[in-house]
C-alpha cells in the first residue's frame, strides 16, 4: 500500500523559493532512485492525532507519501486532491497520512482535535492523520530530520505541502515541493510505478 504523511501547517503559501538542488525547476519533482536512505525511516516513532504512538513500521510492503499540511494557507485545498488520492488507491497499496506543521506563517495554530475536526469537516478526510509535529527548526522531528537532513534527496522544507514518496522497502525515492497537485500526471506516475 502507499502512505501519504501530511504534515499541517498555517500561514501564506505564496513566495515559496525552490532549488535546483532539491527541486526540477520545471516539474517541482526530486528524484534518486539509485541511492538508500542512511537510516531506517520505519523505526522512527511518532503519534497519532489520537495520541498513540506509532511509526512507519505499521506500512511495511506499502508505498508511504510524506506531506507536510495547513489548514489555513493557500495549498490547503490540497486536501481534496489527497483524500480523492487515498480513496483511488488505497485498495492497491496506498494510505495517506497527515503530520499538521504551525512552521510557516502561522498556518496551523490549532490542536490536534480542531485540526482533525476541521480535515473531517471540510475535507471528509479519511486517511489516518498524525499529530502535529514541527517540519523546520532546532525542534524539527526526528522524521523530518531524516527526511530533510539525512535522506538521499536532503533539503529543508520551503512551504506547506511538500511531498515524501517513500516506497514500499521503506526507501525515500520522490520529493514533491507544494506546488505539485497529487492528481497531477507527475504525482500519480510516481504512485502507480510503486503500487
Amino acid at each position: 500500500m502507499l502512505a501519504i504523511f501530511i504534515s499541517l501547517g498555517v500561514a501564506s503559501c505564496e513566495g515559496e523559493s525552490k532549488s535546483k538542488d532539491e527541486t526540477s525547476e520545471e516539474s517541482g519533482v526530486t528524484t534518486d532512485m539509485e541511492k538508500n536512505m542512511t537510516t531506517d525511516l520505519a523505526q522512527v516513532p511518532f503519534y497519532s492525532i489520537g495520541g498513540d504512538s506509532t511509526s512507519l513500521a505499521n506500512y511495511v510492503g506499502k508505498a508511504v507519501l510524506v506531506v507536510n499540511v495547513a489548514s489555513k494557507c493557500g495549498y490547503t485545498k490540497q486536501y481534496a486532491g489527497l483524500e480523492e488520492l487515498y480513496r483511488r488507491y488505497k485498495d492497491s497499496g496506498l494510505i495517506v497520512i497527515g503530520f499538521p506543521a504551525n512552521n510557516f506563517g502561522g498556518q496551523e495554530p490549532g490542536t490536534d482535535e480542531e485540526i482533525l475536526e476541521f480535515c473531517r469537516t471540510t475535507f471528509d478526510v479519511t486517511f489516518p492523520m498524525m499529530s502535529k509535529v514541527r517540519v523546520k527548526g532546532e525542534d524539527k522531528h526526528p522524521l523530518f530530520i531524516e527526511l530533510t537532513e539525512k535522506s538521499i534527496l536532503p533539503g529543508e522544507i520551503k512551504w506547506n505541502f511538500t511531498k515524501f514518496l517513500i516506497d514500499r522497502n521503506g526507501s525515500l525515492v520522490k520529493r514533491f515541493d507544494s506546488g505539485v497537485e497529487p492528481l497531477s500526471d507527475e504525482m500519480l506516475a510516481s504512485i502507480k510505478e510503486l503500487l
